[in-house]
């Protein structure tokens, strides 16, 4: 076939190139198929694991992601992606081998910088990825250098480009790099909760792998979390602007997920599913289950709180349903402050019975405009008939008050209150530091008298994983507040004698 008419070949729509292919005589045919193969080979590095494993490659949703990302950097820009991801997941063989396999082929003249929490980690990769150029070199159309085909160094034949691998903390000599990829740096927990391996690790970051990036180079960081201050956690820290950030947990945790998933569904169901990662929670631990699948480390059992005072408390939405709730509060925490901790609204639905027993109810924080955590706090307190709204006004002042009346108003409108009287918004200015109100609440806690109605994944974690001096979650301090006000025995600033319209009725 003449080369113009395998260049008009590859510009038709995919289904207008199937049809040819029907039509088509068998030499004519085997033609096409070569092209089509090198035309998914171009397209990313799944394709090309597809192409050259004849189909038995993994392929996944959440590796789509880094495949997109060594397009962009293929393409042109200038990247830096951070991917966290949980172990077993396919993100070295996907980061490490075949996307750096993917970008020489598309990119022979430009250089490859890869390395790992170890030399010979890193030196595996580069020996797959050049033990792979060989065998493959007729088919990617790219052959390595006589003399230059060391696994943590070699060049390709013809080309400007190649790769180099080293261990973190090791030297980078050479020329520079286009492109850097740092599969896992640290080893471990252990490794990582070292405040002398933090501080190498970041220093060899800073003074070699950056110094040996060109002026346009792209730099990709995957990994798995271990502590809050490691590497993904120090750059979010320092540069956070500068770093597009995809958090792939093990199980979704919120609704901005990259995939899309739910709250509570698996990364990889047809490999791990949700009873599978139940499973493997109960067996590694809590803090490993945090920081290792769900990329949020924290200092668990360090805190106010402790993991048993909630799980050896908790009660079943079944045995709920024999609790006879005296008083339903859902609280509010406009988001407020710097840092992460601080860009959500927490709103947390909370109940008392007439003993005194304290019951988390639901968790509806998020990050919500003004108008959102207005509607979602006013329809929560709809749904569990709340007869108060508890509100900081430390950021908002009278605000905040507004903005729940303002959405209790639009309910109204559109019918969905029934002529249900808006519950009382009751104001809390928390001049009290953190630790002064969390403490009374932990106690309740260890005292048996809160219980959880269901699991509230997030919110337990902030619980457990808060110390004082860290920036306080909003989902956290609602929780305080409505506990706070509950556990009130004179019910003071209630207001509860002044309800005159049976709102309570049918409560003890």
């Amino acid at each position: 076939m003449a080369d113009d008419t395998l260049t008009r070949y590859r510009s038709l729509p995919a289904p207008e190139r199937r049809a040819i292919i029907q039509q088509a005589s068998g030499d004519l045919r085997a033609q096409l198929a070569a092209v089509e193969a090198e035309m998914a080979m171009d397209r990313s590095p799944g394709a090309l694991a597809a192409v050259l494993t004849h189909g038995k490659e993994m392929q996944a949703r959440h590796l789509d992601i880094i495949d997109r990302i060594y397009q962009r950097i293929a393409a042109g820009e200038r990247i830096r992606a951070m991917v966290t991801m949980p172990p077993r997941a396919g993100k070295s063989r996907r980061t490490s081998r075949w996307g750096p396999t993917w970008y020489l082929r598309r990119q022979p003249d430009h250089r490859f910088m890869l390395a790992s929490y170890a030399a010979h980690l890193a030196d595996d990769h580069g020996r797959w990825i050049r033990n792979t150029i060989t065998e493959h070199a007729p088919t990617l159309g790219i052959d390595l250098k006589y003399g230059s085909q060391a696994a943590n160094r070699f060049d390709i034949d013809g080309h400007e480009g190649g790769m180099v691998t080293a261990g973190v903390g090791g030297p980078l000599t050479g020329r520079g790099a286009h492109v850097a990829c740092v599969d896992d740096p640290f080893k471990g927990s252990e490794d990582a909760g070292s405040p002398t391996q933090r501080e190498r690790v970041w220093d060899w970051w800073q003074s070699v792998l950056l110094t040996r990036l060109e002026p346009q180079g792209s730099v990709l960081l995957v990994n798995t979390r271990w502590d809050d201050d490691d590497l993904s956690g120090r750059l979010l820290k320092e540069e956070p602007e500068d770093w597009i950030v995809i958090d792939l947990p093990a199980i979704a945790l919120g609704d901005d997920d990259p995939l899309g998933r739910q709250p509570g569904q698996a990364l990889w169901p047809e490999r791990y599913n949700e009873d599978d990662y139940a499973r493997i929670r109960k067996s590694v631990g809590e803090r490993v289950w945090w920081a290792l699948y769900q990329q949020q480390p924290r200092p668990l059992e360090g805190g106010v709180w402790q993991w048993a005072w909630i799980t050896s408390n908790r009660c079943s939405p079944v045995a709920f349903q024999g609790v006879d709730l005296t008083r339903i509060l859902v609280a509010i925490d406009p988001s407020g402050g710097a840092g992460t901790a601080n860009d959500e609204t927490g709103i947390v639905a909370a109940g008392r019975t007439a003993e005194g027993e304290l019951y988390l109810l639901a968790d509806k924080s998020g990050r919500h405009g003004a108008n959102a955590w207005g509607i979602e706090a006013c329809q929560l307190a709809l749904d569990l008939n709340a007869d108060g709204l508890v509100v900081e006004t430390n950021f908002g002042g009278d605000m905040t008050r507004q903005v729940l009346i303002q959405a209790w108003q639009e309910l109204e409108r559109t019918g969905r209150t029934a002529g249900r009287p808006m519950p009382r918004i009751i104001e809390v200015n928390a001049k009290q530091g953190k630790r002064l109100r969390a403490e009374p609440i932990a106690q309740l806690y260890e005292q048996n008298r809160v219980h959880h109605v269901g699991v509230f994944d997030t919110l337990e974690r902030q619980m457990v994983t808060w110390i004082p001096g860290m920036d306080s979650p909003d989902r956290m301090d609602a929780a305080v507040h409505a506990l706070t006000e509950l556990a009130d025995p004179a019910q003071e600033g209630l207001g509860v004698q002044q309800y005159t319209d049976q709102r309570l009725r049918g409560r003890r």
